[in-house]
């Protein structure tokens, strides 16, 4: 097992972050009452898998501490390689201490951030694990999808003992890629997995090449795998790559939460709501978040 410890620059809550999850349907998040976050997960080589437990120390509060304690299944995924997977699905490699300040100049942003203090976005484990969430969520129920996407861990997923839990990883794509029938799923969804664990295989979902490219080019490129439209395809690069400042324009809650919270009335237009988003930069991700946040808490969506 190895340690390593994260400190945040900027606000930051584990806490946080773990509310957030017991919330988030794709996650199945289960809580255990002792203050970890446990996850399991397969790395971003796409052949190893990594169990890891998560506490932060509470004596400084959102500017404590993290640290992690994991192990990686498998000789090919190096230990930082593991660490960067862990720091970038807490959003833990993005440098925050500016976000304060623009909550400083926006009234909206300032009561989310004091409603959700020290909360950024907790991404999908790798691209190539929300590109498959969003394939299997494709026209169904959330909760439906979760339920599969559980399932597929439980029965093809390696099991990890995680701080005495034990916990399935989602398959990885040479698992993936092999499986003709999953329960519960077409056989057009299959056949688009397998081009997404495919995709991940040759290098497509990578989450830094992604995070470098324009990100423009970016989602046009992620729109070229089969089963992946606009929607998807911001989804893959703000909560499975962690690009820290996109507006989503395929999103319309986030675009009727902006309308409500700003007071502009029913229907505005995508160029005015970008225009409200460009206040938020360099954290654009981020507020779309918290806003989402704020609609599901009010039972919103």
């Amino acid at each position: 097992m190895t340690t390593a410890s994260f400190t945040p620059r900027g606000p930051f809550s584990l806490a946080s972050s773990i509310r957030f999850l017991e919330g988030f349907t794709p996650a199945s998040y289960d809580h255990a009452a002792d203050g970890l976050l446990r996850l399991a997960f397969p790395a971003d080589d796409h052949d190893g898998v990594i169990g890891c437990a998560l506490r932060q120390e509470e004596a400084v509060g959102e500017h404590g501490l993290v640290t992690a304690e994991f192990t990686v299944h498998a000789d090919s995924a190096a230990g930082e390689a593991a660490r960067n997977q862990i720091a970038r699905i807490l959003s833990l490699d993005i440098d925050g201490t500016g976000f304060p300040a623009v909550g400083e100049r926006d009234p909206v942003v300032a009561s989310l951030q004091a409603e959700f203090p020290g909360l950024r976005p907790v991404c999908f484990h790798s691209p190539y694990e929300a590109a498959a969430w969003a394939v299997i969520g494709h026209r169904i129920r959330k909760t439906q999808a979760a339920a599969i996407k559980a399932r597929l861990a439980r029965d093809h997923g390696r099991p990890v003992d995680v701080a005495g839990q034990r916990l399935h990883a989602f398959p990885t794509p040479a698992v993936l890629r092999g499986l003709a029938r999953i329960p519960g799923l077409t056989d057009v969804k299959i056949e688009r997995l397998h081009a997404i664990a495919e995709a991940a295989l040759d290098g497509d979902l990578d989450a830094s090449a992604l995070r470098a490219r324009d990100a423009d080019q970016a989602l046009k490129d992620l729109q070229s795998l089969s089963g992946i439209g606009p929607f998807s395809a911001e989804l893959i690069l703000i909560r499975g790559a962690g690009h820290p400042d996109i507006f989503p324009t395929a999103e319309p809650r986030v675009h009727r939460a902006v309308a409500t919270e700003y007071g502009l009335g029913e229907a505005p237009g995508l160029s005015r709501l970008a225009g409200i988003a460009d206040a938020w930069r360099p954290y654009r991700s981020w507020v779309a978040l918290l806003l989402r946040a704020r609609m599901a808490a009010t039972g919103g969506g």
